[in-house]
């Protein structure tokens, strides 16, 4: 009975408007409070050790990356040299808008920062260019979900934590993936670009090419230094995101000249809040996740899945549809931390791959940041580009079509995110 009393006070607090940290861990307290079993100073204990965990340094790390990358203004470089390679195609700034976000994904590992950063300057530019804004929106907020699948990735980092995978696994895990969702994209960008009868943008050119590749040659070397470093053991996907830090502050402030003091104290305050936010949530998040835990709701679940169904391809299915479910209205570091316990055990006994699961429900969340009414994309999206967030989901709902294709994909073929940590982990 409390058990239950303590999901509707997580629903309710959500409905109500409370932040997602302070309706998890304000319902487990009052769960700790009624039952009486454990003293309630254990909620404080089990959140400091939910967030006491040496890979989610890479949190802070990867997210203070990718501020100073947008106020640097290494996106505009970004965003010229992949106008350089694809604005030559019919729907020129659509296929730049999902190449600029496939080499910023190597970057931030955020999608949010992929929103706020690069799509501040792709739909300006497409607007300019005499696009349509639906599209504009559409195909940047679709885009950016390619950022938390090819590595680095901070919900990635988390779901590692949280189940005790390779982070380097699962980084190599997404790569595949997250090239796939941009093919699918492109696809997508042609068939809206032949039927409004877009433009091409830029003729190609090989010395406009080569000047924009110049321009950009150090800024796209940031990738190259995180996975790089990663895959061949130089560091550890911590010390990944503090190199790609320092190496994106020496690009700001020595090279380019662009990071002010001032810029510089907004940046790190901007890491500061969106750090913390994401530690309350893994924190909060952690002491519900114990819970559930320690009241065998996991096994249970897991009993209960096998009960209904013993066939892999119909878990799976289940599975999907409850993450796509749970990724309208829950922040995507909560819902991992939640439900990474009790889907694990589940994936596990069917014979799933840990590393294959985290790219499936890394990627089903992402789906999620583009559904309301949580879709944190669209709002961002919404604030940047000036078009209502009920816009903003009717010219999203097209795209979601290659995404979730992608998504069957992965699902039920596992040789495209396990091909890569195999042939270098395994």
């Amino acid at each position: 009975m409390l058990l239950v009393l303590l999901f509707v006070l997580v629903f309710a607090m959500l409905v109500m408007g409370f932040p997602v940290a302070i309706a998890l861990g304000g319902s487990s307290l009052i769960y700790v409070l009624l039952s009486g079993q454990v003293p309630d100073l254990v909620v404080v204990h089990r959140m400091v050790n939910g967030v006491d965990s040496f890979p989610l340094l890479a949190v802070p790390f990867f997210i203070l990356a990718g501020n100073l990358m947008n106020t640097a203004g290494i996106t505009n470089r970004i965003f010229d040299f992949a106008k350089a390679c694809v604005g030559w195609l019919r729907g020129g700034l659509g296929h730049v808008n999902v190449g600029a976000s496939v080499i910023f994904a190597g970057m931030s590992g955020a999608a949010v920062a992929d929103a706020g950063g690069l799509g501040t300057i792709e739909i300006k530019a497409m607007r300019d260019a005499g696009y349509d804004p639906d599209f504009s929106v559409g195909v940047t907020a679709a885009s950016s979900t390619i950022g938390p699948i090819i590595p680095p990735s901070l919900p990635m980092v988390i779901y590692g934590v949280v189940a005790s995978a390779s982070i380097g696994q699962l980084f190599a895990a997404g790569f595949v993936p997250g090239m796939m969702m941009a093919g699918a994209l492109m696809i997508m960008v042609a068939w809206y670009a032949r039927r409004r009868n877009y433009p091409r943008d830029a003729r190609f050119a090989w010395a406009g090419l080569g000047r924009a590749f110049l321009r950009a040659f150090l800024s796209l070397m940031t990738p190259a230094i995180i996975v790089g470093g990663i895959l061949f053991g130089v560091f550890t996907p911590t010390e990944a995101a503090i190199a790609a830090s320092v190496y994106a502050l020496i690009l700001g402030v020595v090279v380019y000249r662009t990071l002010t003091w001032r810029r510089l104290v907004r940046v790190s305050f901007d890491t500061i809040e969106t750090t913390s936010i994401i530690l309350l949530i893994v924190a909060g998040a952690s002491i519900f996740a114990w819970i559930l835990t320690s009241n065998r709701v996991t096994e249970h679940f897991a009993t209960l899945i096998l009960l209904v169904t013993e066939n892999p391809y119909l878990i799976m299915i289940m599975i999907n549809l409850i993450l796509i479910v749970v990724g309208c209205f829950m922040e995507t570091i909560a819902a991992i931390t939640i439900l990474v316990p009790v889907l694990l055990p589940v994936v596990v006994k069917i014979g799933i791959d840990p590393v294959h699961f985290g790219v499936v429900m890394v990627l089903n969340l992402m789906i999620g940041l583009l559904t309301p009414p949580v879709g944190m994309v669209l709002y961002v999206l919404s604030r940047v580009s000036g078009v209502p967030f009920e816009r903003c989901v009717a010219a999203t709902a097209p795209f979601l079509i290659p995404l979730v294709t992608v998504l069957v994909l992965v699902t039920f073929v596992p040789a495209l995110s396990m091909w890569l940590p195999t042939l270098i982990y395994r």
